[in-house]
């Protein structure tokens, strides 16, 4: 038996708040969020004793877990396809070299079921005996989110150009009728929500402009530019060969006058600047990579509330991750992957070959020969380093990392065709310390031999902080339900819809939800057969985006003549939204408490 979960109290309808950064912390999209819709009064129907079905209102409120880690994987054979017939016990997965034992498996595709819509309304109240049955013909409402993220904060003049026009061609020629596009900068100074229009879309991506970083770039003299790698090396890491590469350039520049005491004390002074030069210029790249991990963290959760395919295309040369900043990655792998979010990622250098100084027979004018050869290889180490967390995030959501050519389109074309077949692989970790380390994954296949395949999975995560309890996983299973298309069967429910137009400008949807209640599992008390559902109802505008939401708790405390005298139509739950004119799609989410079982049904409507 199942311990029974504790009672919720009631909450305000919120969801997740969206925040930017860019020099600070800019409120942005508070339209589009939970925030915005007004909160629930419950309505609590007194249950005495006796009462076998009591039914209240409450808030949708929906919080995050982290205990149960997913890893999602594409495995492709050797000519790139998808590979689309494994199975859990296809898969080992090891946890910091240690076998973990998959407990959770599913197989995600890109194909998002046909909704389809009430075809008339209704003259009479909504009845299980006179519902009306959904058309066949479908709307032609989103189902598709791709969120564009240009990294103004690292890209160049010349890149941001290039890719910047890239993207808007390819939207120009591509952009399909159940797809809709949203643009966002790291900076947070240019931003448009997820829309369809083609004419908004070209008027932002012109607006998209380069950071001006407060980083010191520069390879003159008398003070050489000390790259926030090599600012990570001298600071974080202690490394000498940083060190006296950095010094050998300042001295480059600066050379001491004759005599071996100057020289001594030229030396020190130059190692000294080094330092504080590195010191500025790493706190200057921290800040600049978590305004672009914060906004990406921030773009997931704005994405993970749209009702349909979601996925990320970070445009982007990559930016350094130092050690502080590896909390903050598995932070939002954790978020991309529980939410279903895709994130790809497009190389916006191109064919990228290190500048001049990889050469040191080309080095910049006050360049040692021993910096400049140091020097180029902390370049090369670094531009390697860049593209990791580009790469990273990819591998970790089920995405695609463009790198290494020049043709930008193709690229963007290759983004968008998302992998036939995500396997998605949770494991709960043995022993797990709730110190937020970081633990290295590995997806292995045990019969590889002959078969060619490849594996594209993720590579780590970082252990939370502190446990999740029951309650709050329910939530967070609810919560991603809602935001799915997928239908899910496990509790047998039937959906109606039928609206009710007051006036030209107002109107009514009735929701019926019939749940068949008796095979459900019941924790026994007594003469009573006890259970909770919790049932979520939310409604989506054409675009996508959240516009309310209902949640009613149905308790269950059953004798056992009434179970067996259940009928098959089963109990009959409805719920009401004041809607205008449009066209819109109804989310309907069943969970039971014991069982933790789920139902998920989609309905469209248009209301003229």
């Amino acid at each position: 038996m199942h311990p029974r979960p504790p009672e919720r109290k009631s909450e305000q309808l919120s969801g997740f708040s969206h925040r930017f950064w860019a020099r600070g912390t800019l409120a942005l999209l508070a339209h589009s969020s939970f925030a915005q819709t007004p909160a629930l009064s419950p309505q609590i129907v007194a249950a005495s004793p006796q009462t076998e079905i009591t039914t209240h209102d409450a808030p949708a409120t929906f919080r995050s877990g982290v205990n149960l880690v997913l890893v999602p994987v594409v495995v492709r054979d050797r000519a790139g396809h998808a590979v689309a017939n494994l199975q859990k016990d296809d898969f080992l997965l090891y946890d910091r070299s240690k076998p973990q034992v998959i407990i959770k498996f599913s197989i995600e595709t890109p194909a998002t079921p046909v909704v389809s819509a009430v075809s008339e309304p209704a003259g009479q109240e909504l009845s299980p005996a006179n519902a009306p049955r959904s058309s066949t013909t479908p709307l032609e409402i989103a189902t598709r989110f791709v969120a564009y993220v240009f990294d103004d904060v690292h890209l160049s003049v010349a890149d941001l150009g290039q890719s910047r026009q890239a993207v808007t061609r390819y939207l120009s020629d591509s952009l399909e009728a159940v797809t809709r596009v949203a643009i966002f900068t790291t900076s947070g100074r240019t931003t448009l929500d997820f829309t369809d229009d083609r004419q908004k879309l070209r008027e932002t991506l012109n607006h998209i402009q380069p950071w001006v970083s407060l980083a010191n770039t520069s390879q003159d003299c008398p003070n050489p530019a000390i790259p926030y790698y090599m600012a990570d090396l001298i600071v974080n890491q202690n490394n000498q060969q940083a060190l006296t590469a950095a010094t050998a350039d300042y001295l480059a520049c600066n050379p001491p006058p004759p005599g071996t005491t100057q020289q001594q004390a030229a030396q020190q002074q130059a190692q000294s600047l080094a330092r504080a030069s590195a010191q500025q210029q790493l706190s200057i790249g921290d800040q600049e990579t978590r305004y672009a991990t914060g906004v990406l963290r921030d773009i997931v959760g704005r994405i993970a509330v749209m009702p349909g395919s979601r996925s990320i295309v970070l445009v982007s040369p990559g930016f350094y991750l130092t050690i502080d900043h590896r909390i903050d990655e598995s932070d939002l792998m954790e978020r991309a992957i529980r939410a279903n979010v895709t994130i790809n990622s497009l190389d916006a250098r191109g064919l990228y070959i290190p500048g001049p100084e990889a050469d040191a027979s080309q080095r910049q004018p006050g360049t040692s020969v021993a910096g400049g050869i140091s020097k180029s290889q902390y370049q090369r180490d670094s531009a390697l380093a860049n593209e990791d967390v580009m790469a990273e995030l990819a591998d970790a959501t089920g995405g695609t990392f463009f790198h290494n050519n020049n043709d930008l389109r193709e690229g963007l074309k290759r983004l968008a065709a998302q992998p036939d077949f995500i396997y998605v692989l949770g494991f709960s970790p043995q022993n797990l310390k709730f110190d937020g380390n970081f633990h290295q994954l590995k997806v292995t296949l045990k019969n590889p031999a002959g078969a060619g395949y490849t594996l594209q999975a993720r590579r780590g995560y970082s252990a939370p902080k502190h446990a999740i309890d029951p309650e709050e996983q329910a939530r967070d299973e609810i919560r991603e339900a809602i935001y799915s298309r997928e239908e899910l069967h496990d509790i047998p429910v039937d959906l109606n819809l039928q609206f009710f137009k007051s006036s030209e400008v107002q109107a009514k949807l009735s929701v019926l939800a019939r749940v068949d209640i008796r095979n459900l599992r019941y924790r026994k008390v007594s003469d009573r057969n006890n259970d909770k559902l919790t049932i979520v109802s939310g409604v989506f505008d054409r675009n996508g985006n959240f516009i309310s939401g209902l949640e009613k708790i149905v308790e269950l405390r059953l004798r056992d003549e009434t179970l067996a005298k259940l009928p098959a139509s089963g109990i009959n739950i409805r719920s009401t939204f004041d809607l205008t004119p449009g066209s819109y799609v109804l989310r309907l989410v069943v969970r039971d408490a014991e069982g933790q079982t789920m139902a998920a049904r989609n309905g469209a409507v248009q209301i003229p």
